[in-house]
């Protein structure tokens, strides 16, 4: 840690250490997991609600809980869309009945979300919404057509938070809504994996033909402000976890530049040098930027600044791997996972680092207008 901690930050520090040191291991079902997680109360320490099953916990303590969850090798989560994502929003602008009805389940681990934003044709671009969410004739629930892409852990999720255009002809971020719509509709909704280069299948295509949704956060037509205050909670301790991860990888390119020799070599050694300052430099601006500090186009900084480094990173571990990295597995065409080794799955899932999220021609843009306050970007015709 780089801020100094305090007795009691200490004790959860060792608290959530021993704790994880006993039940991370030997873990395959990841919603199993979850339910362990939310069992023991380590679910939504950074709500700032009591009552709904989750502890409480200072920022520090979310930090040290972030960080000892990436040194112990735990199973990766399939839970944090819903606790980090959609339970800081319904805190936010959800009703008490919402609220009530589902941060319970996200904090012990038994429901599971997605996040059903981006859609084909439109890019980065989130106000290109066409997915369409009309009213019965009765007033009550919507149905919801349209689809959505590269939507993470669909094929798990048991709900999916969408952002729906409700008024017919409106335009970019107007007429939108924000629903919550239950996944188990046979026949309206449709999940297709996307398979990626690694073989793996994270993302998925999501198809809604007709599907009922009668949840709305926020209010009918009010669904850009909500979603745009999710998108400000997407970016937060996490970034300090994910650097933990960044720093075993780089651990990694540097083993495997002395293996080979390639450290010898003074162009890959500025290269690892330089890999090691940037990722120094990232941890200061993100604890710098720590609970809200910092300007409004700190998020889009902190996004552009890490997708290009892992970018770089991927490149540099299957360069010092020299001849060896361009072995491929036996078959291509097998459609499970491809025997990758460390250094070529780092190389291939790092090619979209500077694309999902927002790509960093997006980032800029946000930086530019909003922080620069340079003149708008011109909008094509809709």
């Amino acid at each position: 840690m780089d801020f100094g901690l305090t007795p009691d930050d200490e004790d959860f520090r060792a608290e959530a250490r021993a704790w994880l040191g006993a039940h991370a291991h030997g873990t395959s079902d990841r919603r199993a997991w979850e339910r362990t997680l939310g069992a023991a109360g380590w679910i939504g320490l950074g709500w700032n609600g009591d009552g709904y099953g989750n502890r409480r916990a200072t920022l520090t303590q979310q930090v040290v809980w972030a960080e000892e969850y990436a040194r112990s090798a735990a199973p990766p989560r399939s839970g944090h869309i819903g606790e980090n994502l959609l339970a800081p929003t319904l805190l936010a602008h959800g009703s008490e009945e919402q609220k009530s009805r589902f941060l319970p389940p996200i904090a012990r681990g038994e429901e599971l979300w997605c996040q059903g934003y981006s859609e084909p044709g439109a890019g980065s671009d989130l106000a290109g919404i066409r997915t369409a969410a009309v009213r019965g004739p009765d007033g009550g629930a919507y149905r919801v057509t349209g689809q959505k892409i590269w939507t993470s852990l669909a094929h798990e999720a048991d709900w999916c938070f969408v952002l729906a255009r409700t008024e017919p002809g409106s335009a970019r971020h107007h007429g939108l809504t924000f629903l919550l719509v239950p996944m188990d509709q046979p026949g309206r909704i449709e999940v297709r994996p996307i398979r990626q280069l690694t073989g793996t299948s994270d993302f998925n295509e999501v198809f809604f033909d007709g599907a009922h949704a009668e949840h709305v956060v926020g209010g009918e037509g009010d669904g850009w402000r909500v979603a745009m205050s999710l998108l400000g909670f997407e970016r937060g301790v996490s970034t300090l976890a994910q650097q933990i991860g960044f720093a075993e990888e780089l651990a990694g390119v540097v083993r495997a530049a002395v293996e080979s020799g390639a450290v010898r070599d003074p162009v890959v050694r500025e290269q690892l040098v330089r890999q090691w300052a940037e990722l120094r430099t990232m941890r200061w601006n993100a604890l710098r930027t720590l609970g809200g500090c910092g300007d409004a186009g700190a998020p889009s900084v902190a996004k552009l600044l890490w997708a290009g480094w892992h970018q770089r990173l991927g490149e540099l571990a299957v360069r010092v791997r020299g001849a060896a990295a361009s072995v491929g597995p036996s078959d291509w065409s097998a459609r499970s996972p491809y025997e990758l080794d460390a250094a070529q799955h780092l190389f291939l899932f790092s090619r979209a680092d500077t694309i999902y999220g927002g790509s960093d021609q997006i980032q800029r843009t946000i930086i530019a207008e909003r922080v620069l306050g340079l003149p708008r970007e011109p909008k094509g015709a809709v």
